[in-house]
């Protein structure tokens, strides 16, 4: 016969009830130590990142731009007339001198022009010989008339003298002497008459020669300038150099100041860079320089700077202070450097990948005597284009990422396996 014990259910129900309180405060504690875990670091390969170690020293300030090699002096070879091209006698690329032909255009309205411009000049010459033969004639004609005039007079004279002798003599009648004598001063009129006559129409003859010289001249001037664009017709280069583009071909007609070629210089060059439009502020001319053609580094200075940016660019002007390396030739693709400044004393480093000059931006620091790196702020100031100045959150000696770590963001510590 079971004997029923008292307490038993009670007993039972205060056990349950305290294994339950210790079970909850044993899932408490446990989701607080893990709340205080931090989680697991993302694994990066050392290898895939781009470290550098902070320094303090000099530091060289400079902006990068790519570009091409140009002419100094570029000779657009242009159109004098219209015409129609016939011939190319070369084509880009070919050494010319000053004289060299480069093409041969064709005018016939200009080359009949020009013979009619030559068959006017030697009608003028003709109608000048023959004034010169007419106005010679009545020149002479009125020589001869003053000269007749001039015997005339000397003869009245003398009879006027004889007269004058007989009437003191008494043989004479003195109405006789004054007749004789009014002749002769009557001829002593004319005479003087005729030599202002023949000196007036002596001045006549050298004006209208003059004058018909003149439209000769004229003339001639006329037909030479029709020459010369005759002879214009035969393109020359018109500068030592390298034909650097033919701009018409075979049968095209162009327009008197249409450009027909282009000439330059292979060993006068120099450098336009494009640089961003926001790197420009501290661009000076005069400014150091230097080019890097792949093939040889060449100093240069500033020399021009564009005064409108065309698609976020300025070109800027670099002339070449030295020799230029084998290969260069104008439209060479080239890198080239400006330095701004030398600062004596500055806390540096390599420049980040989304690094720009006085701002703030988080870097990956590594830790010291680890394979971790946290994500610490960093307030740069003044930069350049491999380096940039450090104003706040390093010191010299830290190394950092430089890297793209932009899938990293939500990360603030990475382990680097190495």
């Amino acid at each position: 016969m079971d004997v029923p014990r008292e307490g038993v259910a009670k007993q039972k129900m205060i056990r349950r009830a305290a294994i339950a309180v210790l079970l909850l405060a044993a899932a408490g504690g446990v989701s607080y130590w893990l709340s205080k875990l931090q989680p697991a670091a993302v694994t990066v390969e050392y290898s895939t990142v781009w470290p550098d170690t902070v320094k303090r020293g000099p530091m060289l300030r400079n902006v990068r731009g790519m570009g091409t090699l140009v002419p100094e002096e570029i000779l657009f070879v242009p159109a004098i007339s219209e015409g129609r091209v016939d011939r190319i006698h070369l084509r880009a690329g070919a050494n010319v001198g000053k004289d060299t032909v480069l093409l041969e255009l064709s005018n016939p309205e200009l080359q009949l022009a020009a013979f009619d411009a030559e068959w006017q000049v030697k009608a003028a010459e003709a109608t000048i010989k023959d004034l010169r033969v007419k106005l010679e004639t009545q020149r002479l004609d009125q020589v001869s008339n003053a000269a007749r005039v001039k015997s005339e007079f000397s003869q009245a004279k003398l009879q006027a003298d004889r007269d004058e002798a007989l009437i003191r003599l008494g043989l004479k009648s003195d109405l006789e002497y004054k007749l004789t004598k009014a002749k002769a001063d009557e001829l002593s009129g004319r005479t003087q008459i005729e030599d202002e006559r023949v000196r007036i129409f002596s001045q006549s003859v050298e004006a209208q020669i003059s004058a018909q010289q003149v439209n000769i001249e004229k003339l001639k001037a006329a037909w030479d300038l029709k020459k010369q664009q005759v002879n214009q017709l035969k393109v020359r280069a018109g500068a030592d150099g390298v034909l650097q583009q033919m701009a018409v071909e075979v049968g095209q007609k162009v327009l008197p100041g249409a450009v027909l070629a282009k000439v330059a210089q292979p060993t006068k060059l120099k450098a336009e860079l494009k640089i961003a439009e926001t790197q420009m502020k501290d661009i000076m001319i005069g400014q150091p320089a230097s080019v890097d053609t792949r093939n040889g580094i060449i100093p240069g200075h500033v020399v021009r700077i564009d005064p409108a940016a065309v698609n976020g660019t300025v070109t800027v002007d670099v002339k070449l202070d030295g020799p230029l390396p084998q290969g260069a030739r104008p439209d060479l693709s080239v890198d080239g450097n400006v330095d701004l400044e030398r600062i004596a004393d500055a806390l540096h480093v390599g420049r980040p990948v989304y690094g720009q000059p006085n701002s703030t931006i988080t870097l990956f620091k590594l830790m010291p005597g680890t394979e971790e790196a946290i994500r610490v702020p960093v307030k740069l100031g003044r930069g350049s284009v491999n380096h940039i100045e450090i104003l706040e959150g390093l010191n010299v000696g830290d190394t950092v990422i430089l890297s793209d770590m932009s899938q990293y963001d939500s990360q603030n510590r990475i382990k680097l396996k190495r």
